[in-house]
């Protein structure tokens, strides 16, 4: 089962809001999902209260291999940096060890 951390659509006709949700990225938009992350609401005006998240929630589901949407990329980089930082830094890592071992293939190979 491929897991999603996505934005579910909420609220009423020009009223929406959404929950951030841990779902199978088979489902529908608005489907049943696994656990609710969050929420964000677009149309508050205070920032305190457009959005909130469980950082240590999301953190878990991405240690278990669940993937970040594009929009929830973005609010994460505003709310929550230090989860995009550490994503990034894994990708990094993962890349430099794939280098590493093509170089010492290569020097076998030689």
């Amino acid at each position: 089962m491929a897991l999603k951390i996505r934005l579910r659509q909420q609220g009423r006709t020009n009223r929406t809001f959404y929950r951030l949700v841990v779902t199978d990225s088979r489902s529908p938009r608005d489907g049943k999902y696994v656990e609710a992350l969050g929420w964000y609401n677009p149309i508050e005006a205070e920032d305190a209260k457009k959005l909130e998240f469980k950082t240590d929630r999301i953190q878990h589901w991405l240690n278990l291999g669940a993937q970040l949407t594009d929009n929830v990329v973005c609010l994460l980089r505003k709310s929550s940096p230090e989860i995009i930082h550490g994503l990034t830094e894994k990708v990094l890592a993962r890349k430099a060890k794939a280098a590493t071992k093509r170089k010492a293939s290569k020097k076998v190979k030689a």
